[in-house]
């Protein structure tokens, strides 16, 4: 997939961990876990905005464009 999820590379920054990420934002941690492995399909604007909120982060820091070919996919 193309959106490459940095949620790892922020709670490092930020020295959170996921259950504290999760109990700031109000997100089960279960879905927080599914967002973080990339295996999410989608994510509302409203959560976006209670991560970067709670990380002090820009939605850009945490979604990246990776188009398919850089990540070793012909087509």
């Amino acid at each position: 997939m193309p959106i490459v999820v940095n949620l790892d590379v922020m709670l490092a920054r930020r020295k959170m961990s996921l259950s504290a990420l999760a109990a700031a934002v109000d997100i089960t941690l279960a879905n927080l876990s599914v967002l973080k492995s990339g295996k999410a399909k989608a994510i509302r604007f409203s959560t976006l905005e209670a991560i970067c909120r709670a990380l002090h982060c820009q939605p850009a820091d945490l979604l990246e464009y990776v188009p398919d070919d850089t990540l070793g996919h012909t087509g």
